[in-house]
């Protein structure tokens, strides 16, 4: 199993690079070939400052490599 906390990216992007790696989306849950993610959004409460959150973990024989794949696609440059 593999599980990583994405903050500042929508679960609905984490889902498109999870299909374009070779899964099929339904729902909150991406199924491919050897692995299955599950993604977790949380919200910063009402009242906070702070950025949503997503979880997501991947199970499966082939867990470690889509996870470094996603990974790699969520890195987003600054400036």
């Amino acid at each position: 199993m593999a599980q990583v906390v994405f903050g500042g990216m929508p679960a609905w992007l984490l889902e498109a690079y999870l299909v374009e790696l070779g899964g099929r989306a339904d729902e909150a849950v991406v199924n491919g070939d050897g692995w299955r993610a599950t993604l977790e959004a949380r919200k910063p409460d009402r009242d906070a400052i702070g950025i949503g959150r997503v979880t997501v973990t991947i199970d499966g024989e082939r867990a470690s490599a889509v996870m470094e794949a996603l990974r790699k696609r969520a890195l987003r440059g600054g400036g």
